[in-house]
């Protein structure tokens, strides 16, 4: 049972660490951010889309870098007891900022395996870390699936809480 009270915690701290140690790439605009989101914003341009992934687009690296430092402060945040209850918050807002990720991985010029500023691939690093979020931040929301339930208007466990 120890390893099922602490699981939250090492779920919490591996979403935070991919989150915040992004943070430095995205809000410096890195070459490896300028491909990324470049590469992004080409592909949208296509689709008659231009400039959604531009730095001041709605897209940009900036409102995505904002979006996972919220959902790491939310999550750090959540280790404390007082305010356990916000981690399905933060949980919820990682798994919609990653599944965008895995998307964009999947189903655009990006690719699974991104390319590096010195012309070589990351292997896939970036994808299966994106993976672990994903799934770390779902194993979040089952674990409080109660405390999601009773969020929800007209579920059963909010009636049961009001």
């Amino acid at each position: 049972m120890a390893i099922l009270r602490k699981a939250p915690i090492a779920l919490v701290l591996f979403i935070a660490f991919v989150f915040v140690q992004s943070l430095f790439f995205k809000f410096t605009d890195s070459p490896e951010t300028q491909y990324i989101f470049g590469t992004l914003n080409d592909w949208a341009g296509g689709l008659g889309l231009p400039g959604i992934f531009a730095p001041d687009g709605v897209a940009s690296q900036y409102v995505v870098g904002t979006a996972e430092l919220v959902a790491s402060l939310l999550l750090l945040a959540s280790l404390a007891p007082k305010f356990r209850g916000i981690r399905p918050v933060g949980a919820l807002l990682a798994l919609g900022v990653i599944s965008g990720a895995i998307f964009f991985h999947l189903f655009t010029p990006l690719g699974v395996s991104v390319l590096n500023t010195d012309g070589t691939r990351d292997g896939g690093l970036l994808f299966a870390m994106a993976c672990g979020v994903w799934a770390s931040a779902a194993m979040l929301l089952w674990i409080d699936r109660d405390r999601v339930r009773a969020l929800i208007p007209g579920s059963a466990a909010r009636r049961a809480t009001a």
